[in-house]
């Protein structure tokens, strides 16, 4: 099987995503890339992420050309493949709905640096794309002209979506995204954020670089 690996990892996140209370029914997508073949395995259309087994994962290039798999692929597959396009360290994408980022991005508010913890994702704030329509290329271009440097960008009045070295850095990041954004509308309800200053930020970027083990 094409990318079996891939596809299983796929199909654990997806669950994962879905019983963190990140996403809920059948929204939100995942897709992993495979840079030796350019080769991108992405969620299908419409199936429930705990009904989903490795061949209803569907195997596409990134100009969207069939590889393997007979089902119907992810809305959002122009989405996924710009940010491979753009972002070379990348190898997965994880695209999801959860209440707090789209809350933000429902009031068209980036996510600021409130907290250390958004600049050691070596973020300064996660910015927020332009309404378009879902599933359209226009959204993919959207995101991509407004992403930056960083590997996570809100969309307005949608969602929001991460990229990765891998699955976990991606799905990781997503978290990390959820919890600040959470943290910023919940400091918004209280009174006004304090925003960290460009210097404070540099300061938790480079303290963090010597983090862990």
């Amino acid at each position: 099987m094409i990318m079996e690996k891939q596809r299983l990892e796929i199909i654990e996140y997806g669950i994962r995503l879905l019983r963190t209370g990140l996403t809920n029914g059948t929204s939100g997508n995942l897709s992993m890339y495979d840079p030796e073949t350019g080769y991108m395995a992405i969620t299908p259309s419409g199936i429930g992420y705990e009904e989903t087994r490795p061949e209803d994962i569907v195997i596409v290039t990134l100009d969207g050309e069939r590889v393997d798999g007979e089902r119907k692929p992810s809305s959002e597959l122009d989405l996924h493949a710009s940010l491979y396009r753009m972002k070379p360290h990348a190898r997965a994408v994880v695209h999801a709905h959860s209440m707090a980022c789209t809350t933000l991005a429902c009031l068209r508010e980036p996510i600021r640096p409130i907290h250390f913890l958004l600049p050691c994702f070596g973020m300064s704030e996660v910015p927020v794309a332009p309404y378009v329509t879902f599933g359209t290329r226009e959204l993919a271009d959207s995101v991509a002209k407004t992403i930056g440097d960083g590997d996570a960008c809100l969309m307005a009045n949608h969602g929001v979506i991460c990229c990765g070295a891998g699955m976990a850095g991606a799905f990781g990041l997503l978290e990390t995204c959820e919890w600040c954004a959470e943290l910023q509308w919940r400091c918004m309800c209280a009174g006004r954020p304090a925003v960290l200053s460009d210097e404070e930020v540099q300061k938790a970027v480079a303290r963090f670089a010597g983090y862990g083990q």
